[in-house]
Order: structure tokens, then C-alpha cells, then sequence
């Protein structure tokens, strides 16, 4: 979080405490006001900044995006609700909580307030009492919204990575431990194994799990836009905030790590390493104070061998390795694994419930899973949707793991059935083209970036493909 000039000392806290506490910016021009609140807002463990008029709150608001602010109605330059209007018709929209203070409110003057996005209106003089408790409502508030948009968007991940192997256990409670400090963790696994299941589950057992997760994944990243979407830009008034800037004081997760070209290591490097950066088209250095946990299915040593990842960046991530084992170093958990993603496609998809027979359970622990948990995830939807009774079978099983098991095209030219020989070759190429890119999507989660290098075709004509022949990545992706 950007440091900031205060009107009393606050350097007592540690580390930790500034990594994790809220910062608010108070922007009132009554001097007393300002050294008032900011003193007890310090107290309550908060890192404030303040701001005596709206052009130094505009400043202290491009230097650093403040979780909260505290915004006096009537001030000399400009008001506090045509600032309030500034920020809510930004690009982004009201980036943070505010509350509205003043001393001659109208009923008029809470009302606008309240249709540009202030959370609450508090009148002067202020009871210190209701101030706290407001700005604790609205920070706990914008906490929960923020979870519950994670929520909607990961509701497949579970809480905590399943399974009671020995295996499992030791790598929760290594996590468990590792989360208590604010160290760098690369996590590294096969394809499927869940990467971002670990890496959610670090946050949510740190210090920092009331803060904000950003998960950035890098495969999907547009190489047009893509230093504008982790740095932020700056255009004349307007400031846009970077995904690594709105992870000021979490977690930021960089997944798929290996997938990012030469030039964006090299400024993800500087960032890192400074502790700061600039936005595309500004000048003011952003503080960076994150925990930075980053994922990669590749041998990234390799990669740096081949002049495609950067040796300083890898150091800077590989602070604490994680590997993550694959699924048949741990199949004991295959029951409790089937039994979890049953839970999600009857609840999420409204799929029929069925269980597995023992001896489909049985067979499913002794599989290779090449795929990892990934290809445990498709098998279970697969069978809830095109079987049919209360039990799924050993017969169901074999038949469904064999058809895994063969490419697309085999599958269906040695079936006889898709595609279809009387079909006109238009026809029969689209079928074609819409199964072997779903394959692949099923295969590297719904990552359009990678599959552009695997199938060969540029990422905007695959994009283009995949819209032509109604295919959307975003309902086959599933964990790393």
C-alpha cells in the first residue's frame, strides 16, 4: 500500500498489520477535522492518508486507491458531491466505499448522494462512535460483495482441496503454515491437478483472507491490452486501476505463469522486485504490497534454458515451492472427490442426482487419471447428463474411460457415428472442428490463449472460430 505523509506519527505498526489494514482517505478543509479522525482511525488499526480539498484528494486517489473514504460535502475549490460524480462515472465505477460527512446536509444533498453510489451520509458534528461503526459496516459490506462476485464466478472450487490422504494432509497443513507469513509461493503441478484450488485455499488461511484476491490469469490475457490490464493506465483526469493495483493489501495470483511473453516478464519483474510501478501513460510510482502466489504446469527451469521465462522473475517467484502431486499419487481420494463433484453439477447445473457403485468406485481409484482431478471433474458431469437411474455402473465407467481415452476424430470415425458420412463436407468439417476444439478446451481448462499455440491459429481467429461454430470457453473451463 502507497505510503503516505501523515499529520501524526503511525509508524508503530508492523509489517504485517500494513500489509493487511484498510486504507482510508479523508478529504475535509477543516484541519482540526482531518488530525482528529486521522488519529483515531490510526488507532483502530487503520492506514489513512488525508486530503484538504478535492484537487489533493484527486492526487492522493491516483497515487494509491484507497479501500474507504471519508468525503466532506462543502469544501473551498470544489464540492464533495461533484467529486463523488467524478469517481462514480469512471471508467471502472466507484471503486471504493464512501461516505458523505457534513455539517448543513439537506435531505436533497443525501439523496444525490446516495444515486451516485455513497454507501451512508453522516452529519456534523460527528459522533466518533457512529463513525467507526459506519466505516466498519461499509468496509465489511465491501468485503462481502467482492465475495460473493468470487463466489458466482469460483462457486466449483471447494473451500479447502478434498481428500484425507496422507498426502492431502501434509500439503494442507504445510499451506496452513505458509499462509501465516507473507512469503512469495510458486505452485507447480501436471495440467488438472488443481492449482487454484491451492492457491485460494493459502489465502483464505492467511492474515490477508478479509482482503482482496485477484487472480490473474495470464494464458487468457489479450497481448494488445495486456500491460494495461495488470498495471493500470493514466489519461489526462481519468486513472484505470490494474489488476495488481486492485490487489494492493491481498493476494495476487499470477495462474499460468509460463504462459507470459518476455516483455510483460520484464515489467512484472521490476514491479516485483521495487516493490512499485508506474500506470501505462503516468508518471506517479504505485506502492505494491501484495503476497504473490504464482502457478505453472510447465518445468519453468526448462523454459529459462530456452530463452522463454526470464531467470530473475522465476527467482523472485520461487520463494517457497509448492509442488502439487498429481491425482494417481493420492487415488484413495478418488470416492471423496467423486462424491464432491456429484454435489456440485446437481446443485450448480440441476443434473440428476446418481452415486457410483462400488465397483465403479473401485475402478476409478486404479485409473491412471492422466487428466488429473480435471478429467475426474468431466467423467462425473458426463455420466450424470447421458446416463440414467440412481447408480452409475462398473459397465458405464469402462465404456465412459474408454471413450476418454481415444482422440476426438477416433472416437467417432471408428463409432461410425459422428461425423457422419452423409453429411455435406461443410457440415461434417464444422462437427468435426466443434468436438476437437471443445476436446481441447475441456483439456486445458477453457484457456484460449493456450490452445491458440497448441491447435496453431492466431488467438482473435480462434476466438472468431469458436463464436462461428457456438462454442463459449467459459462453461468448459474447470480447475488448473
Amino acid at each position: 500500500m502507497q505510503p503516505h505523509k501523515q499529520e501524526s506519527a503511525t509508524q508503530d505498526a508492523d509489517d504485517s498489520r500494513q500489509l493487511t489494514a484498510p486504507h482510508i482517505l479523508v478529504v475535509d478543509d477543516e484541519p482540526e477535522i482531518r488530525r482528529l479522525l486521522q488519529e483515531i482511525l490510526v488507532d483502530e488499526g487503520y492506514d489513512v492518508s488525508v486530503a484538504e480539498n478535492a484537487h489533493a484528494a484527486r492526487e492522493a486517489h491516483r497515487q494509491s486507491r484507497p479501500d474507504l473514504v471519508l468525503l466532506d460535502i462543502w469544501m473551498p475549490d470544489v464540492d464533495g458531491i461533484t467529486l463523488l460524480k467524478e469517481w462514480s462515472e469512471a471508467e471502472q465505477g466507484l471503486p471504493m466505499p464512501v461516505i458523505m460527512m457534513s455539517g448543513h446536509g439537506t435531505v436533497e444533498t443525501a439523496v444525490e448522494a446516495t444515486r451516485l453510489g455513497a454507501y451512508d451520509f453522516i452529519e456534523k458534528p460527528l459522533s466518533l462512535a457512529k463513525l467507526l461503526l459506519t466505516v466498519e459496516h461499509a468496509l465489511q459490506n465491501d468485503q462481502l460483495q467482492r465475495e460473493n462476485v468470487q463466489l458466482r464466478r469460483l462457486s466449483h472450487i471447494p473451500p479447502e482441496p478434498i481428500g484425507k490422504s496422507p498426502v492431502m494432509q501434509k500439503l494442507r497443513e504445510q499451506i496452513r503454515r505458509i499462509a501465516q507469513h507473507d512469503t512469495w509461493v510458486l505452485l507447480s503441478g501436471e495440467s488438472g491437478c488443481g492449482l487454484n484450488v491451492f492457491a485460494h485455499f493459502l489465502h483464505q488461511c492467511s492474515p490477508q483472507r478479509g482482503r482482496p484476491f485477484i487472480e490473474v490469469n495470464v494464458a487468457s490475457l489479450r497481448s494488445d491490452t495486456v500491460m494495461q490490464e495488470l498495471f493500470g493506465a493514466e489519461s489526462a483526469d481519468k486513472v484505470h486501476y490494474g489488476l495488481l493495483e486492485q490487489a494492493n493489501g491481498g493476494t495476487l495470483f499470477l495462474s499460468d505463469i509460463g504462459d507470459m511473453d518476455m516483455t510483460t516478464q520484464a515489467k512484472l519483474n521490476s514491479a516485483l522486485e521495487t516493490r512499485s510501478f508506474q500506470r501505462i501513460g503516468g508518471d506517479t510510482q504505485v506502492n505494491l504490497q501484495v503476497r504473490v502466489i504464482a502457478s505453472t504446469h510447465y518445468q519453468l527451469e526448462l523454459a529459462i534454458n530456452a530463452g522463454r521465462f526470464r531467470s530473475d522473475l522465476y527467482y523472485q517467484l520461487n520463494i517457497v515451492p509448492i509442488p502439487i502431486p498429481p491425482l494417481r499419487e493420492h487415488r484413495e481420494d478418488v470416492p471423496e472427490l467423486l462424491q464432491h463433484y456429484i454435489g456440485v453439477f446437481v446443485d450448480q447445473d440441476k443434473l440428476p442426482y446418481r452415486k457410483f457403485s462400488l465397483a465403479a468406485q473401485n475402478r476409478l481409484r486404479n485409473h491412471s487419471w492422466p487428466g488429473n482431478i480435471r478429467e475426474l471433474s468431466n467423467l462425473v458431469q458426463r455420466l450424470l447428463i447421458i446416463g440414467s437411474g440412481p447408480e452409475i455402473s462398473l459397465a458405464e465407467v469402462e465404456q465412459a474411460l474408454g471413450q476418454s481415452a481415444l482422440a476426438p476424430a477416433t472416437t467417432h470415425l471408428s463409432s461410425g457415428a459422428l461425423p457422419g458420412f452423409e453429411q455435406p463436407l461443410r457440415e461434417a468439417r464444422e462437427q468435426y472442428e466443434r468436438l476437437y476444439l471443445e476436446y481441447q478446451l475441456r483439456q486445458h481448462g477453457g484457456k484460449v490463449g493456450r490452445i491458440a499455440k497448441i491447435v496453431g491459429l492466431e488467438r482473435t481467429h480462434l476466438y472468431r472460430k469458436l463464436r462461428a461454430l457456438g462454442i463459449d470457453p467459459k462453461h468448459l473451463e474447470d480447475d488448473d
